[in-house]
């Protein structure tokens, strides 16, 4: 099986940041798999798109994410992926094998 994910890297770029404001683009580019030019870039795309607002803090940034903007690419209103799992298996189907996600602890 080709191996694939949910979200792009600028998703995952997004989360990563999301989650540690001060995360540099070197741990970024680590999760991702990419390079770090690659990560630059990415974030680049980010900051423009207006996702992402970049400060200077000394030598290092500070990311904060413009939560308030819709996800690009969202047809119709943002819907959990266990209702689009109902539609395609049909109610149920997938629920046997999963159990509510926890919220992270932060460390």
């Amino acid at each position: 099986m080709a191996d694939w994910s949910f979200l792009t890297n600028h998703g995952k770029a997004l989360l990563c940041i999301a989650h540690d404001p001060g995360v540099r683009l070197r741990d970024i580019a680590g999760t991702l798999g990419v390079t770090e030019r690659t990560a630059y870039g990415i974030v680049a795309d980010l900051v423009e798109a207006g996702y992402v607002v970049k400060d200077r803090d000394g030598r290092r940034n500070r990311y904060r994410v413009q939560s308030h903007l819709p996800l690009r690419g969202v047809v119709g209103r943002e819907q959990p992926i266990g209702e689009v799992l109902d539609l395609l298996v049909g109610p149920d189907a997938h629920r046997s094998a999963t159990e509510p996600l926890r919220p992270r602890r932060e460390r």
